[in-house]
């Protein structure tokens, strides 16, 4: 996994457990959050593909789902 995505995806757990949210939608918002929220930082820049880190976090999902369900 891209370090970019694995730290992308470390925040959106943190904001997963924080807002008690389990569930595939806000999951996808989640993700979409923290990419803005990368982009407003600078660490992804327009150069980055923003649709090949969705992809990459999106087929992460039934692994967090397992995490949050244990």
């Amino acid at each position: 996994m891209e370090p970019i995505v694995e730290e992308i995806l470390n925040l959106v757990k943190k904001k997963m457990e924080e807002q008690a949210a389990y569930n595939r939608e806000a999951y996808d918002e989640l993700v979409d959050e923290t990419i803005e929220y990368f982009r407003e930082k600078g660490k992804i820049t327009n150069e980055d593909n923003d649709e090949f880190i969705k992809n990459q976090l999106a087929a992460m999902w039934e692994t967090i789902e397992d995490q949050f369900a244990k």
